[in-house]
């Protein structure tokens, strides 16, 4: 069994074109694939603050009991990431970034000693033997210039929890013309579908 969690950061909801509703309908009826889904805009992560940072700094068993409930976010959210064999993250561009749900997930998964250590010969990622799948959707055409800082900047950081096999499927040109659009999300769902056959 491949178990798949599914990330979703569009603050557009229904009106967004999600390649991530195509990757769970597809996947829905394929045996050996598990699909979580955890919509990060629901879920409303407040940014990283010192209070809770400092929280995983405190052993266990000697937190207070306003530590523990804010250490319990990222401890969940990594217990989550590695029940899973595919992170597969559904991101939107925002202003050439990452929307900030996403980054604040990201804050609370990427943490020294659980998901990666520092050595003497560098950062060492501790999340072994998984993949990942980003789904980009965009309305400009980004990919493969110098203005998308947002694929490298995702795979560095899954790169430091040891997570380097990523795959990357674009969907653009999506505000740029209907015959454009449609052409681009019909690529971009028969990617996803040749990477669920991989997958299961």
């Amino acid at each position: 069994m491949t178990r798949a969690l599914v990330l979703t950061s569009s603050i557009l909801a229904g009106n967004s074109l999600s390649l991530a509703e195509h990757f769970q309908a597809q996947a829905a009826g394929v045996d050996g694939l598990e699909v979580t889904t955890r919509d990060l805009v629901a879920d409303d992560l407040p940014h990283l603050t010192q209070p809770e940072l400092a929280s995983w700094q405190v052993p266990a068993e000697e937190r207070s009991a306003g530590q523990r409930e804010l250490a319990a976010r990222s401890d969940g959210l990594i217990e989550e990431l590695l029940g899973h064999d595919v992170l597969v993250l559904a991101v939107p561009l925002y202003n050439l970034g990452i929307p900030s749900q996403m980054k604040a997930w990201f804050d609370r998964v990427m943490r020294a000693g659980k998901t990666f250590r520092y050595t003497e010969n560098g950062p060492q990622g501790l999340v072994e033997g998984k993949r990942a799948v980003i789904l980009a959707a965009r309305g400009g055409q980004y990919a493969g210039s110098e203005l998308d800082s947002q694929t490298p900047h995702l795979k560095s950081m899954l790169g430091l929890m040891g997570i380097r096999e990523v795959d990357v499927v674009f969907a653009e040109g999506l505000a740029m013309g209907e015959s454009r659009r449609d052409a681009a999300l019909a690529e971009a769902r028969q990617a996803i579908d040749d990477l669920i056959e991989r997958l299961a």
